[in-house]
């Protein structure tokens, strides 16, 4: 373990890097090659492609199979919202955050692995790894995020968090390619069909994320505080969370933008989360097979996003954080009115090229935004983090369900579109809201 002075270029690299490793869950798991292969076996299709059977039976329960897997990541991400405040709480007085960072890394990649032995038959053991790799992803993202203020300085932050994502949305897209090649040509590495190679794609998730991590793990530091653990400690993380609500009451500008955050990341997360499932069920593919270009779809998504990142974090130290914020909120409102209406491959990479210039960006920034809001001096970053991930993962919770209940009453999950377009049109309103007193920079 090396031991770099904050600011170090070198530990903010490091810190980076975990992007790298971990990214290639969100974009092979969520967004790219699982959704296909849960849909390809979920859906019953006619000869010219009509959708004659969508639901699956869980649990004795008939579902539609968008709203069951809706459910499903929405009931992990409550789970995950439980969770951050105990071990927040612990990782903070104890210093020990690499150690939970590394756990939640294992539990992640290990069922991903997992995913290999996803089928109908064994429909509960791959949802189950499904649910416990989303746990893993977004309890590590706790750790990982509160550790920002601790190995960059303000002026620091907003080139280290889209450095992270920049590396975060190449790595994955390399693995990404990887897998695509294996599953489109999958008679070069001698395999029989393309179910194989697919399913190798998840063990091969598992295995970089887990590898790939090494790296951070071997430049971080544990953490700040050195204190015994007591039982008291089990409920520090909802104390110091309680505290953190008393101090947001006096900082206006702070608690004004979680509640603005809240409301647009609920939108955002639950696009990212849902598009391929729209890509498969909403448009009209002819003839064409729609796996390659759900993935070429995708991979413009991660291009694009890695320049919206860098772009949007020069645009903010120029014109200011919270002015940024609301000029792309704006783009998501234009493109989920856009959206709405597309039948069409061609129409859907147009859209997956709009959406990668504000995805990246608006993750960087509000994540950068929050840092740089937070009280002088604070120690206790894993708390403070945990409230903004805690937010962010209930608004989840909420656009996941939503998303599902529409998808089970209409039968069409375009409806939810109009349910994201009110959402951002409140984040700027609360956006405007937010005291336009500077951020530390």
């Amino acid at each position: 373990m090396k031991h770099l002075p904050k600011g170090s270029k070198k530990l903010i690299r490091a810190w980076a890097f975990y992007d790298w490793a971990n990214s290639v869950y969100s974009l092979v798991i969520i967004s790219a090659i699982f959704p296909i292969f849960y849909g390809a076996l979920t859906i019953v299709k006619a000869g010219n492609g009509e959708i004659l059977d969508d639901t699956v039976t869980f649990l004795g329960q008939a579902f539609n199979n968008d709203a069951l897997i809706s459910y499903i990541t929405a009931g992990a991400f409550l789970v995950v919202s439980i969770l951050s405040p105990f071990l927040s709480g612990i990782a903070d007085y104890v210093g020990n955050k690499k150690s939970f960072l590394k756990f939640f890394c294992y539990l992640g990649g290990i069922s991903c692995i997992g995913l290999f032995w996803f089928d109908l038959e064994m429909l509960w053991f791959g949802l189950l790894c499904y649910f416990l790799a989303l746990i893993g992803f977004w309890s590590s993202l706790v750790f990982y995020n509160s550790y920002l203020p601790d190995i960059a300085y303000p002026e620091q932050q907003d080139k280290a968090s889209a450095d992270g994502f920049s590396l975060g949305y190449i790595g994955s897209v390399i693995l990404l390619i990887i897998c695509l090649l294996m599953i489109l040509n999958y008679e070069w590495f001698g395999f029989q069909d393309e179910e194989l190679p697919t399913r190798l794609s998840f063990v091969m998730t598992g295995i970089w994320w887990i590898g790939f991590s090494q790296y951070t793990y071997y430049y971080l530091p544990k953490g700040n505080k050195k204190a015994r653990l007591t039982r008291n400690v089990l409920f520090n993380g909802f104390r110091e969370l309680k505290g953190i609500w008393e101090a947001l009451k006096h900082t206006k500008a702070l608690k004004r933008y979680l509640v603005a955050f809240f409301v647009y990341s609920m939108a955002v997360q639950t696009i990212m989360l849902v598009a391929t499932y729209f890509g498969i069920e909403e448009l009209d593919w002819g003839d064409d097979d729609p796996t390659t270009g759900l993935i070429v779809s995708i991979l413009l998504i991660q291009l694009v996003a890695v320049a919206g990142a860098t772009f949007t974090s020069r645009l903010a130290i120029k014109f200011g954080d919270i002015k940024i914020l609301i000029i792309i909120n704006l783009i998501w409102i234009a493109i989920c009115g856009y959206a709405y209406f597309i039948t069409t491959p061609e129409q859907f990479y147009v859209a997956a090229a709009s959406v990668g210039l504000v995805m990246g960006g608006i993750q960087s920034l509000s994540r950068s935004t929050y840092s740089k809001m937070l009280p002088p001096d604070t120690l206790d970053t894993a708390s403070y983090f945990s409230f903004y991930d805690v937010s962010e993962k209930i608004g989840i919770v909420i656009g996941m369900f939503l998303y599902g209940l529409v998808a089970q009453i209409t039968g069409s999950i375009r409806n939810s579109i109009l349910f994201l377009v009110v959402f951002f049109i409140i984040g700027v309103i609360l956006l405007m809201r937010v005291p336009k007193g500077r951020i530390k920079a």
